[in-house]
């Protein structure tokens, strides 16, 4: 992992950063910037904690505090939580919503963003915001992008998009990932289920973290010559 100024996260849902909590923690060690924009506060999760403590009408609130102690427990300073309604991201405006992560994107100037692989993250809300980052990036001069790194979760991932570009070795910061995945308690059993940072094998299984670089269309053609 190259140390860089300054990164971008752009994902929809609180929760959605523990599944790169231990790059993000290496990030921050390391001196990185992270602006993290959180498209919603989740408020349509079926999760309600276990046993469950929210309701439909609190769940938004307390997902919001969530988000912000998995955050702090992180290091990430600058969260941006814009404010779409969950489960919805698939119909927004895609143009005005790559307008916005545009002007994020002027505004920070990170070297690399973060988020899910369009097509390729399961949930509609992970491809559509995947999506709307990959269309803002592309409308940016080529020699002015960022790199876009991608989550990809799909079942048969590595046959569909071939081995992942980058697998993170996050052993160092594993404790410091499961105890920010823990921050979101309504959805931790979810998230987690059973096992703890003392089983070996427990470890393991969060101390990799894999990402497929989005490679636009005339980088492909340069990967192809």
């Amino acid at each position: 992992m190259n140390r860089q100024r300054h990164i971008a996260v752009i994902l929809p849902h609180p929760d959605d950063e523990g599944i790169i909590a231990g790059t993000l923690a290496a990030h921050v060690h390391e001196g990185t910037a992270i602006t993290y924009a959180c498209l919603t506060l989740g408020e349509m999760g079926r999760n309600m904690g276990n046993p469950p403590f929210a309701s439909r009408a609190t769940l938004p609130i307390i997902r919001k505090g969530e988000l912000e102690e998995a955050c702090r427990r992180i290091g990430i300073r600058d969260l941006r939580m814009w404010g779409y309604h969950d489960k919805t991201i698939e119909f927004e405006d895609e143009e005005k919503l790559a307008d916005r992560i545009e002007a994020l994107l002027a505004e920070v100037e990170p070297e690399c963003v973060y988020t899910f692989y369009p097509g390729y993250s399961v949930h509609p809300d992970h491809d559509a915001t995947g999506a709307a980052v990959v269309r803002a990036v592309g409308r940016m001069p080529a020699a002015k992008r960022p790199r876009v790194l991608c989550i990809a979760i799909a079942t048969g991932r590595e046959k569909l998009l071939g081995p992942a570009d980058e697998v993170h070795d996050v052993s160092d910061y594993v404790e410091q990932k499961i105890h920010a995945i823990h921050a979101h308690k309504s959805q931790v059993r979810h998230l987690l289920g059973g096992g703890t940072v003392d089983d070996p094998a427990f470890r393991a299984r969060y101390s990799r973290e894999r990402f497929w670089t989005y490679l636009f269309p005339e980088e492909e053609e340069g990967a192809r010559a």
